[in-house]
């Protein structure tokens, strides 16, 4: 069975692409996307991130990193290989050229596995205060923006991402809490 996107989305999307199209004129925005986009993948920057100070042989910063690799598998497995496939979406038609190369998925659009994975591992790292709060929301929401400017994903499909991946987050914080490590 394949779950309808709403028609709403599809205005809403339109809505918010028009405002956004400025931006693909903007060499310095489609710098910050398409590196955010890259590094965005396989939650490559999420590890790296948990990775520095797991370094330091601290086994709170240990069980923390083992944590969000672990959660990482696990969104991602729920959102590939199960909202993906009960949603069907198309991905945004791009006819020009891209300013760069990006990896095109060939799962469905909704919802977005980067802004999912953005937004679950924030959850957790704020926890973890390896970073400040408002940088690591920060991080997640550029990660997540970057894939309507490159046009992979739908506007709902970034917020459909970012809605699964808070709760994915809140919920593995409650099953498996990990006492924060000192900065």
């Amino acid at each position: 069975m394949k779950v309808a996107i709403p028609t709403a989305f599809d205005t809403f999307d339109r809505w918010i692409e028009t405002r956004w199209k400025p931006l693909h004129s903007s060499r310095a925005a489609d710098k910050l996307f398409y590196a955010a986009s890259e590094v965005g993948d396989f939650g490559m920057l999420w590890m790296l991130i948990a990775a520095i100070p797991a370094l330091s042989g601290k086994p709170t910063a240990g069980r923390q990193l083992y944590r969000l690799t672990g959660t990482l598998a696990f969104e991602s497995l729920i959102v590939n290989q199960g909202l993906k496939r009960l949603f069907k979406r198309d991905r945004p038609n791009w006819q020009q050229a891209r300013p760069r190369d990006v990896r095109k998925p060939s799962t469905s659009s909704f919802p977005s596995g980067h802004s999912t994975s953005a937004m679950t591992a924030a959850v957790l790292l704020s926890e973890t205060r390896i970073l400040p709060k408002p940088i690591v929301l920060t991080l997640a929401g550029v990660v997540a923006a970057s894939r309507v400017h490159v046009k992979i994903h739908h506007p709902s499909d970034v917020i459909g991402g970012l809605t699964v991946g808070a709760l994915i987050g809140w919920a593995i914080r409650r099953v498996y809490p990990v006492r924060a490590s000192a900065r």
